[in-house]
């Protein structure tokens, strides 16, 4: 008789589960929530009186986590990715960025996991936003697993902490050495093409699309998961590339700021193979529906990433890349 096989678990509530064991093993560590829900009914024991829940006021969170963190706290402060990227930006900017304070900040629904709620909960913009600002680290986990390694070694890490987390469960990716920050993480070897991929469902489509790849046109593709936007290490992503002829980003992220550009900023200056970028184009995804039919809107499918790389191997191939509707 086999074993049965474990659910996935989000990332978030491997957060959850991971803070919780955390606030009981290190009296430092504060939780700052914005009235998610996301620990409804949850046991912190002998930590219970550092819950707080500020309700839905998300500039007022992060500035109360700020001045915790100034006087030797280590807030964790829980919101939507849409909401702490663009309504307490200044925030974060000002009050924490600007005074390097170790503010962790968890961020779930990110990227289109909010499909069903349209664009005012989407998270396009999130990883942009937050790797521009200076000291902050930007970590998107691939699944439950890489979010308990990565939260352990961020945990002490100087300066705030952004680490982006989706809404429901994800399957797990295969198995793998456990993530380190900064260091991209290949999960499949090829040699023709490279698949750059971050976030959860973006890292499994690409690596299905290296399966298409191989299967249809006998092109061996390099999946590579990135998990750390900030601070991503050049000389890292130019050996992830190397030997390939064209690479290609995938992310669930406006094109403008996230993956794409962080790698193109790093490879513009050294030769190299041909970019291609994937991710959603100058449009706010209107429609509403579940975050992997909203994923396929926009073409990030295993057959699109799988035409971007033909495209990239080909230049002169005419191969439409997004969707749009």
């Amino acid at each position: 008789m086999t074993a049965p096989v474990a659910a996935p678990v989000a990332t978030r509530h491997a957060y959850r589960d991971w803070l919780i064991a955390r606030m009981r093993d290190d009296p430092r560590v504060i939780c700052l929530d914005s009235d998610t829900g996301l620990f409804t009914g949850a046991d912190f024991g002998p930590a219970a009186d550092r819950y707080l829940d500020l309700g839905i006021a998300e500039q007022n969170l992060f500035g109360v986590a700020a001045g915790l963190a100034h006087d030797g706290w280590l807030p964790y402060v829980n919101t939507m990715a849409a909401f702490a990227a663009c309504r307490a930006a200044e925030t974060v900017k000002i009050d924490i960025a600007y005074n390097r304070l170790p503010v962790r900040i968890a961020a779930t629904h990110g990227g289109l996991a909010a499909g069903h709620l349209g664009p005012t909960h989407h998270a396009l913009e999130d990883l942009a936003v937050m790797r521009a600002m200076p000291a902050m680290t930007v970590l998107v986990p691939g699944d439950a697993a890489d979010t308990v390694a990565l939260l352990d070694q961020a945990h002490d890490r100087d300066g705030p902490v952004y680490l982006r987390l989706g809404r429901k469960p994800t399957p797990d990716l295969p198995p793998a050495p456990p993530p380190r920050i900064g260091v991209p993480r290949v999960r499949r070897d090829g040699t023709e093409v490279c698949l750059l991929a971050c976030g959860p469902l973006p890292t499994l489509r690409a690596l299905a699309a290296a399966e298409v790849l191989a299967a249809a046109d006998g092109v061996s593709a390099r999946v590579v998961q990135v998990h750390t936007l900030k601070p991503l290490d050049g000389a890292a992503i130019a050996g992830a590339v190397r030997g390939c002829a064209a690479v290609v980003t995938v992310e669930e992220h406006w094109r403008e700021g996230g993956l794409g550009s962080a790698v193109a900023a790093l490879l513009a200056s050294r030769p190299g193979p041909r970019l291609v970028r994937m991710g959603v184009g100058d449009m706010y995804v209107s429609a509403v529906g579940s975050q992997e039919e909203l994923l396929d809107a926009v073409g990030i499918t295993a057959a699109g990433i799988a035409r971007a790389a033909r495209s990239a191997l080909r230049p002169g191939l005419d191969s439409p890349l997004f969707a749009t509707f």
